[in-house]
């Protein structure tokens, strides 16, 4: 797939889950529930507030690049061998669907547009903040991906994914060094965070 493909791919995905967070913040049966999308609402409520180009870009590239996570974990979900691999996958699909929510949620509240939802773009085309493809895998590579069965499936996916959050990592790091949202900022830290500590995990598999 192409990475503009990506994009147009992911629409429904993206789109599906920011309707998702509304409608939680819109009500709950659960106390719990409510307090999760009163603190999303609050939090994206702070996120709509002073922004630059940076900030724009962050959200805007990490978000097909999220997506592209998910979709290579629920790749190891189902041919995975490793139960490591599939809980690493898990946790992966739990935490970077989520954060598609609240990047898309920022986005529509600068008035700019979501990834996905406006015939997207190709990231090749944003410059300004690292690499270009952001560590995202080929077409070709993905395809392969797909075909790979058994270990070897295990390794490789191991081998994608390191340099997929290594590239989510150089992206998050330009936005703490050019950015200016406070919101952006501190999710780009948790993703320096949180990936840092899953690439270490994925090379102590290989």
């Amino acid at each position: 797939m192409t990475h503009a493909h990506t994009f147009r791919k992911f629409a429904l995905p993206v789109a599906a889950l920011a309707a998702a967070l509304a409608l939680t913040s819109c009500g709950a049966d659960s106390a719990a529930v409510r307090d999760t999308s009163g603190a999303a609402a609050s939090a994206g409520a702070a996120a709509v507030g002073d922004k630059n180009e940076a900030d724009t870009l962050f959200a805007t590239m990490m978000i097909p690049h999220h997506a592209q996570a998910v979709e290579m974990a629920d790749l190891a979900l189902t041919n995975a061998t490793d139960p490591k691999v599939k809980a690493l996958a898990s946790k992966i699909k739990g935490a970077q669907g989520p954060e598609i929510a609240r990047m898309s949620g920022w986005l529509t509240g600068w008035g700019e547009p979501v990834p996905g939802t406006a015939g997207g773009s190709d990231m090749s085309g944003m410059s300004g903040m690292g690499d270009e493809t952001g560590g995202m895998m080929s077409e070709q590579q993905m395809t392969d991906l797909g075909a790979a069965k058994g270990p070897g499936f295990d390794r490789m996916w191991l081998q994608m994914m390191i340099t997929h959050h290594e590239g989510a990592v150089a992206m998050a790091k330009d936005e703490l060094d050019k950015g200016t949202n406070p919101e952006a900022k501190q999710l780009a830290q948790a993703i320096i965070d949180g990936q840092s500590a899953e690439i270490a995990e994925m090379r102590s598999s290989l």
